[in-house]
């Protein structure tokens, strides 16, 4: 499928000193598109980190929206990541997307980000997406997104739970699994949707990239196993708005 990309839209007032920028990858469709948002891991403004990814959601069909955030700020990132959310509600239909039919997910820091809005006793500005995506994510710490640990947030009924889809990498040697069975443990003692995906790659592998020891950061990589897992998990986020656990 064909896309476009629109690249450093401002989600905050364009008018600050340093606005905070997405990117937005669009699928050529015929009608409105269910829509992503992906969050980025620990290090400061690294949206192009998932790029490969977010072709690869887009190439499903899905109108995918990547930001920045930067998690060594104060509010070690919340602000950010909820002024992404507004953005992606505000601007959903501008790009032909339906908000309606949503998957928020996030990658390594992102992951837990991404996963406590599902679990908050309170979501954030009263809305939940249709379904959140873990990948490669530790649960047992506080969420950027909400300042609370996941894990302690998994209790109350299981009736209209936000779905959860959990990747992590076999080879993952940055964050162990443990930390994603465990979630899925938690989750599906307390009767909530939950999937656990595990695919033969490493912590950057499961978006469709390799640590560049020269570059410090992560890049686009040909690599085998990464390009087969993020294929997985971008059909994980395509069928996470069409399907629950």
């Amino acid at each position: 499928m064909d896309i476009t990309v629109t690249r450093d839209v401002a989600c905050t007032d364009p008018a600050e000193a340093t606005p905070q920028l997405l990117d937005v990858y669009q699928p050529r469709t015929d009608g409105p598109a269910p829509v992503a948002l992906l969050w980025h891991g620990s290090t400061p403004d690294e949206k192009d980190v998932l790029a490969p990814l977010a072709e690869e959601v887009a190439r499903q069909g899905l109108v995918v929206f990547v930001p920045n955030w930067n998690p060594a700020v104060p509010d070690r990132g919340r602000s950010q990541l909820l002024a992404s959310l507004r953005h992606l509600r505000s601007r959903a239909a501008h790009y032909n997307a339906d908000v309606d039919r949503s998957v928020v997910a996030g990658w390594s820091a992102g992951a837990g980000a991404a996963v406590g809005l599902a679990l908050a006793t309170r979501p954030a500005d009263d809305w939940s997406p249709s379904a959140v995506v873990g990948l490669a994510g530790r649960y047992d710490v506080p969420a950027r997104s909400t300042g609370r640990a996941p894990l302690d947030d998994v209790k109350g009924p299981a009736s209209g739970a936000t779905p959860v889809h959990l990747v992590h990498g076999t080879q993952d040697v940055t964050l162990s699994g443990v930390y994603s069975r465990h979630m899925q443990e938690m989750l599906e003692h307390a009767g909530r949707p939950v999937t656990l995906t595990e695919p033969d790659t490493d912590h950057a592998g499961v978006v469709m990239t390799e640590f560049d020891l020269a570059l410090g950061r992560c890049r686009r990589t040909q690599s085998e196993h990464a390009v087969r897992a993020g294929q997985q998990t971008a059909r994980i986020l395509a069928r996470a708005v069409t399907s629950t656990p």
